[in-house]
């Protein structure tokens, strides 16, 4: 039997169409003999099965379903959206498409995860918060994001565990440091944000300054309007970068003149579930204001202002489509 990552394509096409048509209602003795099948017909078919199954289990489990609720909301997904056969069809291409995006997704950082849990602060999938530390700075918590924080003492102190934070430091005259696994960063009395990838930090400095020292030694300041990322050795160049950016902590997100397919993926980080976006229409450009608490709403918009058509066969699975295509 194939790792996951090596399943053909066709195989995960034809291990989703299954799904959707087994979870529809629409299946009858004749379906459900064809499936049995072609289950057995190949172990990897039985791969293919199981991952789409795992999917919708981590699903669940992300969003607090019970069985029950999942099945009524399917059914009722059903009689709204599925009134066609057809609807259920390209599932599996779309499974084909996502391709190792639906491996990067079930293969999340736990070591990441499981720290979060015990932390200070953070926050769920599709929730941004905002809090005044006791020095009188202020702090948001992008998406799924977790810090630390230790405000007595000499020095102040911000662990960032997971995700991005948004920091305004107050008027305390002691120093402030913000610590990710690359490094760490002292704010010269500024507004800036942190974001922490996978094997790297992001830094976005709005106001005053950052400077940044990595792991190894290496020491740069960040000025005004300036980005940059680092790793444990090496700081990349600076670039500039927009007050609109920090838009997050109002929970809306600001495009301008931006990929379609990039405010996908920025969207996708607000909600569980996957978007499968047409590469057909991925390079439209975008402008405007978008809502990071109403996901579906965002979409709404962007249905109604470019050349897209957007369906969703299932619960956790939104496709975005050419609006011509049929």
């Amino acid at each position: 039997m194939g790792a996951p990552d090596q399943i053909d394509h066709q195989v995960l096409s034809d291990a989703a169409d299954w799904f959707a048509l087994l979870r529809s209602g629409d299946a009858g003795p004749q379906d459900n003999q064809r499936w049995q099948q072609w289950l057995t017909q190949d172990p990897d078919h039985l791969l293919g099965w199981q991952l789409v199954e795992r999917i919708e289990q981590q699903f669940m489990a992300a969003t607090g379903d019970h069985p029950e609720h999942t099945e009524a909301t399917l059914q009722q997904a059903r009689h709204n959206r599925l009134q066609r056969r057809g609807m259920l069809k390209g599932m599996g291409a779309a499974l084909a498409t996502a391709g190792l995006g639906w491996f990067s997704w079930e293969q999340t950082p736990l070591p990441q995860v499981a720290a979060s849990w015990g932390a200070d602060l953070q926050t769920g999938t599709g929730e941004i918060r905002q809090w005044t530390l006791a020095d009188g700075s202020q702090l948001w918590l992008n998406t799924a994001s977790a810090v630390n924080t230790v405000m007595e003492g000499p020095i102040r102190q911000i662990q960032l565990i997971r995700g991005e934070v948004l920091i305004q430091t107050g008027n305390d005259p002691r120093p402030l440091v913000v610590f990710t696994p690359q490094g760490e960063l002292r704010p010269l009395g500024t507004r800036f944000s942190v974001r922490r990838d996978a094997h790297e930090t992001f830094l976005a400095v709005y106001e005053g300054a950052v400077e940044v020292t990595t792991r190894h030694q290496q020491h740069r300041v960040i000025e005004r309007l300036q980005q940059t990322r680092f790793s444990d050795h090496r700081i990349a160049p600076t670039a500039p970068t927009r007050v609109t950016r920090q838009a997050w902590h109002r929970k809306r997100f600001i495009a301008e003149d931006i990929r379609l397919a990039d405010l996908i993926k920025a969207l996708g980080q607000y909600q569980h579930g996957y978007i499968q976006l047409s590469p057909q229409i991925a390079d439209l450009r975008v402008f405007g204001g978008f809502p990071l608490d109403n996901p579906d709403q965002a979409l709404s918009m962007l249905e109604k202002a470019l050349p897209i058509r957007i369906n969703q066969p299932l619960p956790w699975w939104t496709r975005i489509e050419p609006a011509a295509s049929r």
